[in-house]
């Protein structure tokens, strides 16, 4: 057993004084932005599905290559199980060219 005293530091206080400036916080609240674009826009829009479709003929009709028919049903999966089960009436999202 240690019969050494510990240092006493229970009546010791500091404090730390600057001469640098106290700058207040800036205040962003009233700034806005906006974006103006030239740029086309990427959306290809979307389609509803007539008698006798399939989404390569509507690949091939809208985005010029058939085999884009994989582009359409990515795009739809929230609405497609099945990219052969595509049914009159139902619209879908088009991608981009």
């Amino acid at each position: 057993m240690s019969t050494e005293k510990k240092a006493d530091f229970s009546g010791v206080s500091g404090s730390v004084d600057s001469t640098a400036q106290q700058v207040p916080k800036a205040d962003f609240s009233g700034v806005s932005a906006s974006v103006d674009s030239t740029a086309e826009v990427v959306s290809g829009g979307t389609y509803t599905v007539q008698k006798g479709d399939s989404l390569s003929k509507i690949a091939k009709q809208h985005l010029g290559d058939a085999n884009a028919w994989k582009k359409i049903f990515e795009a739809n999966r929230d609405v497609l199980d099945d990219p052969d089960r595509i049914f009159p009436g139902q619209t879908l999202k088009l991608p981009p060219k």
